[in-house]
């Protein structure tokens, strides 16, 4: 397995354009906040206004409805930002709910009013922040500039400036993604018995999938493995029993011999795929250790588990740990990466990071849907944060008790 050919600008632009392009990203995010921010205030003074004139002869609930289809239509369109700024597929949902399906209209109404009332203030908010902490620069940098220049005066306007522009440049991510939070906290349904049905149904799909593509592999892998070595085998016997030739008879024999340590060396590789004997040993903790030493680059380990859960949930993890440990030496192109397991309230949580180029999403084939599938299974999810130029981690949680 090789990694990804470093770009020809180094890692350390691949780093800074990267970080360049990901503050252009989240300043258009605040300024697109804004925007839908401005609209929302002024949905929210023209709905009640709307409701008040439905007596009115003529025009009656028309011009409610309308506003009303806007407010969804702006609520819909913000949703779908917020899910690709967390890295979500689709409308950003887990569930595959659209804004106001599960509970009834009236409840994703009432949830689109009260997003209405929230981001028409936090939409605007965090430009006007951005913009005051420049003004602050602005201000630090060219108004208090004293007018002999001394060594101590330099300094302390050169932290200042630099102080205020690290401020701002932490501050438009947080912003972008505080507010993309908030906007799925306020307009994500909650789940209903038929939502949960429907995710039920999808994880039982996709376990039957995976398990009928597992059988699949054993199958091709015994007959074009161990079948035909052994196949092999019989037919050197065969040669050897009607051979008159005591020395070729021998070497028919060790040929059968080197054969059947192939087979069996081929049975081993299987039996491993299917269960790691070292998961067996050493539990899950030895098993990913296991699996980290065979990456071409630097892993580090910080693995804090009491117990052991239950095998099936043992066996899911180790292999999305796997799987992601070599998605990381195939696509990344990173130099190092880092393993967390720990166990708390119940949620046994992994996470798998590396400082390579990124950005890592579902629909690019990079493994994270067979991570995914299989967690499912489980109950588990999948939290994926990767910037551009880097770092990316995945986050698999899965609730389970330890023995």
């Amino acid at each position: 397995m090789t990694a990804r050919r470093p770009s020809p600008g180094g890692p350390a632009w691949r780093v800074v354009a990267g970080l360049a392009a990901y503050a252009l990203s989240a300043v258009a995010g605040l300024a697109l906040n804004a925007v839908t921010g401005v609209a929302a205030l002024g949905l929210l003074v023209l709905v009640p206004v709307s409701a008040v004139l439905v007596p009115v002869p003529g025009l009656g609930r028309g011009p409610l409805g309308r506003l009303l289809a806007a407010a969804r239509r702006l609520a819909g369109f913000q949703r779908r930002w917020a899910g690709r700024t967390l890295g979500l597929d689709g409308d950003g949902t887990s569930t595959g709910n659209s804004t106001g399906d599960s509970d009834g209209d009236g409840g994703g109404r009432w949830r689109e009013l009260a997003w209405l009332a929230v981001h028409g203030v936090t939409g605007p908010a965090p430009l006007v922040v951005v913009w005051a902490m420049l003004s602050a620069l602005d201000y630090v940098f060219l108004r208090l500039r004293p007018a002999e220049t001394s060594l101590l005066n330099t300094f302390a306007l050169s932290m200042s400036t630099v102080a205020i522009a690290v401020v701002v440049l932490l501050a438009v991510p947080l912003f972008r993604t505080g507010q993309a939070r908030l906007a799925r906290r306020l307009l994500d349904a909650r789940p209903t018995p038929d939502t949960r049905i429907r995710e039920l149904t999808a994880s039982r799909a996709a376990l039957v999938d995976a398990r009928a593509a597992e059988l699949r592999r054993i199958e091709r892998d015994l007959h074009d493995g161990a079948q035909a070595k052994l196949i092999a085998i019989r037919m050197h016997l065969g040669l050897a029993r009607g051979s008159g030739d005591p020395e070729e008879t021998l070497r028919m024999i060790d040929e059968a011999r080197e054969i059947a340590g192939q087979a069996l060396s081929d049975l081993r590789d299987l039996v491993r795929g299917i269960h790691p004997p070292v998961l067996t040993d050493r539990g899950l903790a030895g098993a990913i250790e296991a699996s980290a030493l065979l990456c071409p680059m630097p892993v580090e380990i910080d693995i804090d588990l009491p117990g052991r859960p239950q095998p099936p949930v043992e066996s899911a993890v180790y292999f999305a740990a796997a799987e992601a440990l070599t998605n990381v030496t195939k696509h990344s192109g990173a130099s190092r990466a880092w393993v967390r397991l720990r166990h708390t309230a119940g949620v046994l949580r992994l996470t798998v990071g590396d400082d390579g180029g990124g950005p890592v999403r579902r629909d690019r084939g990079t493994g994270v849907r067979g991570i995914e599938d299989r967690l499912s299974a489980f109950d588990g999810s999948l939290t994926v944060s990767s910037l551009p130029g880097g770092p990316t981690e995945l986050t698999m949680e899965v609730p389970c008790a330890l023995s």
